[in-house]
């Protein structure tokens, strides 16, 4: 049975949206990189219009600390993680204080399994004094995949006291909730989460998951109809019962986390409705 979109939305949203699916909103003086749900995707097509040009910039000007950022973004977009580390982790050695710099190449390492030494290029991308929450949630997000979701939720409720209610926090706490088998707070979050303005169909696709996975199969599918076709939500569900009924489906959801964490190449196939790039 092909994987529907309810449980390719929520295992997106662990190893991508929560970890790089961030958005950059390029600014004079390099850019700005936030994690906001709310913003516009920066989709591998548009990076690929922009690589070219920024590729060239690269190489004649490789000390531009605003272009290396966007270039690093485009080429993670498009699957090229390792040559993002590359270009990035050159530039970051000649500018150990730039703080942008610094969060797109820990997103980078975090791409390519680096784990250990993006949280320690994340740790250097903002002050203790000043903290970002963007950075702190990319930094939970990498705990979850390294498997330890108590050190995950915990960073993920620092980010929420600096800005709290901040949906794209919220959805990543729910889902690390989710993947510890903690149904109800999973719920109770991911809930606050999609009441939010800003919050878009992946978090209720999410909520969704959540309530299915708690045997609430009809209410699951009212929920993911408001975004999916009737047929593909009601394969949502049924892929769920048939899911929950094998002793092994919380293994089965941590082994598709980390293959979807994995960068997608141009041709792969990706996950239906709106599966974001490692940002």
């Amino acid at each position: 049975m092909p994987r529907p979109a309810l449980l390719s939305l929520a295992v997106v949203a662990v190893s991508a949206l929560v970890a790089g699916g961030c958005t950059m909103n390029a600014r004079s003086g390099g850019g700005d990189v936030t994690g906001s749900v709310s913003q516009p995707r920066y989709t591998e097509q548009q990076a690929r219009a922009e690589l070219d040009g920024l590729g060239a910039r690269y190489r004649s000007s490789p000390g531009d600390v605003g272009n290396a950022v966007r270039y690093g973004r485009a080429l993670r977009a498009t699957g090229q993680s390792t040559q993002a580390v590359a270009v990035l982790e050159r530039v970051a050695i000649q500018n150990p204080r730039e703080m942008v710099l610094l969060g797109e190449y820990g997103r980078a390492l975090a791409d390519v399994g680096r784990h250990d030494q993006a949280l320690e290029v994340l740790g250097r991308a903002h002050r203790p004094d000043q903290p970002d929450w963007r950075i702190i949630n990319v930094q939970a997000s990498i705990y979850d995949q390294m498997g330890q979701p108590q050190d995950a939720q915990r960073l993920y409720n620092e980010a929420l006291k600096i800005s709290p209610g901040q949906p794209s926090i919220l959805a990543n706490l729910g889902l690390s909730y989710a993947l510890s088998r903690q149904l109800p707070q999973a719920e109770q979050v991911l809930r606050q989460a999609a009441t939010h303005p800003q919050a878009d169909q992946r978090v209720r696709q999410n909520l969704a998951l959540v309530i299915g996975l708690q045997g609430r199969f009809q209410e699951a599918e009212e929920l993911a109809r408001r975004d999916l076709p009737p047929a593909e939500a009601e394969q949502n569900v049924a892929y769920l019962r048939s899911m929950i009924s094998q002793q092994n489906s919380w293994s089965q959801i941590r082994q598709n986390e980390r293959r979807m964490a994995a960068p997608q190449r141009s041709g792969a196939a990706t996950p239906p409705a709106a599966a974001p790039p490692r940002g």
